[in-house]
């Protein structure tokens, strides 16, 4: 199948999942007093529907923060830090095997100058490119579906998502716990 035909199953793909959420109402249930009821509600069974949410979420454009700001009004910055990372990587494994599984390495196959300039910055140093991106984009949507039309290999993917998300969940658990103190909503 052709990188473009390739490209487009994927955004049908992400097209029909956004819209079916929306008409279920699904998507309603990714607010932040949502998804902090849910963890507060049901303490095993609500951390893996938070999992599997941050996971769906995750490839419906949700972002990463409201359930990091749900986790840490709900559990504190410490487990709520710790639950947000466990969500995290298991959202952008799970993003990674589906666009992969649907796209291939689309990317790569591009007659594109600036995506294949981009991709040979990637090949030479994946996995501390994967590692610089997670500090600065965590856990975007957008990355996640590069990264793995790009043909970079799983393995390098998640020891770059598992190196590169601790630091900045830690920063925004000292945010949203010194907001959430700040506003008396803790």
């Amino acid at each position: 199948m052709r990188s473009s035909h390739r490209l487009l199953l994927v955004l049908v793909f992400l097209l029909s999942l956004f819209v079916l959420f929306e008409t279920l109402g699904i998507r309603a249930q990714f607010s932040l007093d949502a998804l902090q009821t849910l963890i507060l509600m049901h303490p095993v069974v609500g951390l893996l529907l938070f999992i599997l949410l941050f996971a769906l979420g995750n490839l419906i454009q949700i972002p990463g923060w409201v359930f990091l700001a749900a986790a840490v009004l709900a559990l504190g910055r410490l487990y709520g830090g710790i639950v947000t990372y466990v969500a995290a990587c298991v959202s952008c494994t799970v993003t990674y095997i589906t666009i992969r599984y649907l796209g291939g390495n689309a990317l790569r196959e591009l007659d594109n100058s600036l995506a294949q300039r981009l991709l040979n910055g990637l090949d030479r140093h994946p996995l501390a490119s994967i590692i610089s991106l997670r500090m600065l984009f965590q856990t975007m949507p957008a990355l996640n579906y590069a990264l793995a039309l790009s043909d970079v290999r799983f393995r390098i993917y998640l020891l770059g998502t598992l190196l590169g998300l601790p630091l900045p969940i830690a920063l925004y658990c000292l945010f949203f716990d010194y907001l959430a103190m700040w506003l008396n909503i803790a």
